[in-house]
């Protein structure tokens, strides 16, 4: 069984103005503490993990030390591996921010954060695009769209993730309001960015219901999508199979149905490539790839595409990998995650543990990638 890499971080004074009636808690947790408020913010975590514990033995943390992260997956038992150091006695809004650094650093496929909008403002202020979180409502003002309406919710949707449930990917704002102006009874509230989160997955509907996916109609909308974003000069990288076939279709390109086609500036630029004709077109230039699960199995490197390599991948880079597959042929694997078998064992450990799916117009899916055995 793959091993789920996970990202925690916890900012233990969250929540601390609220029972002080303070109207938040930045800037003002000695007060709140002075006043009697009592942290809640690893209760709240607490709440969520305890969904986790069942597949416990399928997930490894990273987090922050002590109250940050580090004590409460201790006392909870989960498997878990610390980075970095606290900047002093009491955390802080930088605590939170080098958190984030040493986790996208280290490849998580997902990010919880537990805290209210100011945890949320330090999360994006140093966060990578696309780099999916996911925060569990620990503050006074939650009035951001990238927190679970509950801790549970949080919980229950990190766990749809791990077992292989589809998870569509969104944008969620970030918004803060202004403690001192609210402390004066103004509401002034400020747009601060986006995070990349997840939301409710949708499995598909069984047959005989309505409102069944309809393969054909999603590859016109994808066509759509990728002819919007088409990036100038960038060579895109087609890998085999019906779905991608259709796709080029759909866009009024001409590639192979079982070979490996090379697209440049809307035109096909090589068509069924060899693996040293590949390596080549994408050594020196920048490139994507776009690859899809062949056959039942859910490999989508390493079967019936062994042109692209692991040279090819290195070249590429995997951070420029997308999966196209439609929600109806994700069902089909029951929640067994995507697989990867490139040859290189180094390099196949070195995918993240989930990988994003396009499934649609503007419509992206968190998906479980395995590698080795994949089970």
């Amino acid at each position: 069984m793959s091993t789920f890499h996970m990202g925690l971080i916890i900012n233990p004074l969250a929540g601390l103005g609220g029972p002080a009636a303070l109207k938040g808690s930045d800037g003002v947790a000695g007060e709140a503490l002075a006043r009697g408020a009592e942290p809640r913010a690893a209760a709240r975590t607490r709440l969520a993990l305890e969904c986790l514990l069942p597949l416990a033995g399928r997930i490894e943390f990273l987090t922050f030390p002590g109250p940050m992260g580090a004590d409460l997956l201790a006392e909870m038992g989960f498997a878990h591996r610390v980075s970095g150091q606290l900047q002093g006695a009491a955390t802080c809004a930088e605590d939170t921010r080098e958190a984030v650094r040493a986790l996208q650093d280290a490849g998580v496929a997902l990010i919880l954060f537990a805290g209210g909008d100011g945890t949320a403002r330090d999360v994006s202020s140093v966060i990578r695009e696309g780099q999916p979180v996911l925060g569990i409502p620990a503050g006074v003002k939650i009035h951001s769209g990238v927190y679970a309406i509950s801790p549970r919710a949080a919980g229950e949707l990190a766990r749809r993730l791990v077992e292989g449930g589809l998870v569509r990917l969104a944008s969620g704002e970030v918004r803060d309001l202004d403690e001192a102006a609210l402390r004066e009874g103004r509401v002034a509230a400020r747009w601060y960015g986006e995070l990349t989160v997840p939301e409710e997955g949708h499995f598909m509907q069984h047959v005989k219901q309505g409102g069944v996916e309809s393969e054909e109609l999603v590859l016109v909308d994808l066509a759509d999508w990728l002819a919007d974003t088409w990036e100038e000069g960038v060579r895109y990288v087609f890998g085999p199979g019906s779905t991608l076939h259709g796709l080029a279709a759909n866009l009024g390109l001409e590639t192979t149905l079982l070979g490996v086609d090379v697209i440049e500036n809307g035109a096909v630029l090589a068509r069924d490539v060899t693996e040293a004709q590949l390596f080549e077109l994408v050594a020196e230039h920048p490139a994507r790839l776009l690859v899809t699960a062949i056959g039942g199995q859910g490999h989508i490197i390493g079967r019936g595409n062994q042109q692209i390599s692991p040279r090819v991948l290195r070249a590429i880079g995997l951070d420029h990998l997308r999966v196209v597959a439609t929600k109806r042929k994700l069902g089909t694997l029951e929640g067994r995650p995507l697989l990867v078998d490139s040859g290189d064992p180094d390099l196949d450990a070195a995918f993240p543990d989930a990988v994003r799916v396009w499934a649609g117009y503007k419509e992206e899916l968190l998906y479980p990638l395995g590698w080795g055995d994949g089970a």
